[in-house]
């Protein structure tokens, strides 16, 4: 069963720093380590111009092609590290902090020159009981990230709820790549609380 949070969902903004932090350049050694092909090409053209990749670190249970270890599906209740995880340490560790139940877990890369079209992904908010965190690896400030229309500016090594579940497109006009770790995670008490701290030193 799903946990709902006590947390006004009203109150929790669509964009939300959360109070960790992350060694990115240990993390991005960790990318490096892992062979040029692993990275799979997302499966959904229609959403994106040049190129988007994954690496899968959690997937479900019963996932045995690669395209089913890169998707996030909302049914699935079991996940399981992927051997791609055990090149990657200090991911490892950063995953260690959050605490709660991890669902998936990937890295994804756009590319230099590429564009994630504006979407929606469903059922991917605080009040749903489920979110997506994002924690940039690799990036800069070219990198415009935009949600609801609003240009959301993050750091490598920081860590970033964002409510899916509205309008969101991404630009990398390069000269880099950009590469965030994506998890999603179930709702717990503990991750509320995190959130309200954030909530709180936002305030």
């Amino acid at each position: 069963m799903v946990w709902r949070p006590r947390l006004d969902a009203a109150a929790v903004p669509d964009a939300l720093r959360l109070p960790l932090a992350f060694d990115a350049a240990a993390m991005a050694a960790d990318c490096a380590a892992l062979a040029g092909g692993a990275w799979i090409d997302h499966f959904v053209r229609r959403n994106y111009d040049g190129d988007w990749s994954v690496i899968p670190l959690r997937a479900p249970a019963d996932a045995r092609h690669p395209i089913m270890m890169i998707q996030s599906d909302p049914a699935a209740r079991d996940y399981v590290d992927t051997p791609f995880l055990d090149a990657c340490p200090a991911i490892r560790a950063a995953l260690a902090q959050f605490g709660s139940p991890l669902l998936s877990v990937r890295l994804m890369r756009l590319g230099p020159g590429s564009r994630i079209k504006e979407h929606r992904d469903p059922e991917l908010s605080f009040e749903d009981g489920a979110v997506r965190l994002h924690v940039p690896v690799i990036t800069h400030d070219g990198v415009a990230f935009r949600l609801n229309g609003r240009r959301v500016p993050m750091a490598a090594g920081t860590c970033w709820y964002l409510r899916l579940s509205d309008l969101h497109a991404v630009e990398n006009p390069g000269p880099g790549e950009r590469v965030h770790l994506v998890l999603d995670a179930q709702v717990t008490p503990a991750l509320s609380a995190l959130f309200a701290t954030a909530m709180e030193d936002a305030a």
